[in-house]
């Protein structure tokens, strides 16, 4: 029996705009399986959370999927209605959104808007949702007793805690993080680190988490994508990517990360900045900023290939 829970085939997304599409999904396919961690990791601006958007179908009016399939459980979602989407999001697949502080109503309890979701997805009583608030409450370390807690009585980190203990609210397949931690100090983001490995040792979840701190991805995640442009530049697992990376943007990225232990020097950096996707570079999106790059670079898109078992990579070098 699979236990595939996640698969993205040829998926584009376009934005449609007044200078043209921004091609911020371009033919982009992976798989997951069922309790894998899976890291998204890249530069702001290289499409990330436009892809994190498009698998949950969460997109604006200008977006448009130009081809492809997204697959959740073995169910093809790709050109489900908004109504069917409602059975889908929140108990297949949930997101933990960008900035917990704009995520949770503020005149509603903490406790009251995780009851809605549950409710409206006619998974208990009433009775019982408020229950199981307190029990998720709980479980992301937060005293049940703040179930009617507006949330402006809590700390931010407290916040992301109730942002994670919606999403897990219907028991999802998948829960989606698009950069949890940001805006939060160092030693909160510590704890919502060490909740999120911890919740998913022991619920055996499937996650995936969009961000770029590859030292997030490094202590949580088995499996990484790097992604660059709109498209996959290289993928597998964690151990593999950081120890052995081959695509010269990995490199790039990863040199740039600074080594507390090795000796003082001059930080690292990628020169240049991702490129307009409304008119990507012919070839090789990398390219222009590619200390590596030759001619075939210029004229010739790479696709992605297995060099190594289980080690994908989008590269004319290899």
């Amino acid at each position: 029996m699979s236990t595939r829970i996640l698969d993205v085939e040829n998926l584009r997304m376009y934005y449609k705009t007044k200078e043209g599409y921004v091609k911020a999904v371009d033919n982009v396919s992976f798989k997951i399986e069922k309790g894998d961690f899976l890291g998204i990791a890249g530069e702001s601006a290289s499409g990330k959370t436009s892809l994190a958007m498009t698998i949950l179908k969460l997109l604006p009016p200008n977006a448009e999927i130009k081809s492809g399939r997204i697959l959740i459980d073995g169910i093809d979602i790709t050109n489900m209605k908004e109504s069917e989407l409602r059975d889908i999001r929140w108990t297949k697949i949930s997101l933990v959104p960008q900035g917990s502080m704009n995520a949770l109503n503020p005149v509603f309890t903490i406790g009251g808007q995780i009851v809605e979701g549950i409710v409206e997805h006619k998974i208990m009583s009433k009775k019982d949702a408020w229950k199981r608030a307190e029990e998720l409450l709980e479980l992301v370390g937060i005293d049940k007793a703040r179930v009617k807690s507006y949330p402006h009585e809590l700390s931010g980190g407290m916040k992301q805690r109730v942002a994670i203990a919606m999403a897990l609210s219907n028991n999802p397949d998948v829960v989606l993080l698009d950069e949890p931690t940001t805006a939060l100090d160092v030693i909160v983001q510590a704890n919502i680190m060490n909740l999120l490995r911890d919740l998913q040792a022991k619920l055996k979840m499937t996650m995936i988490l969009i961000t770029h701190d590859l030292s997030i991805i490094a202590d949580l995640c088995n499996k990484v994508i790097i992604y660059y442009a709109g498209k996959i530049a290289e993928m597998g697992d964690s151990l593999s990517v950081y120890t052995k990376p081959l695509h010269p943007y990995t490199q790039g990225l990863l040199a740039s990360f600074p080594n507390i232990r090795a000796k003082r020097q001059k930080l690292s950096y990628i020169p240049g900045t991702p490129p307009n996707l409304v008119n990507p570079p012919k070839g090789c999106r990398f390219h222009p900023r590619c200390p590596f790059a030759f001619e075939r670079c210029r004229i010739e898109e790479p696709q992605l290939r297995e060099i190594e078992p289980g080690h994908f990579v989008a590269c004319h070098l290899y």
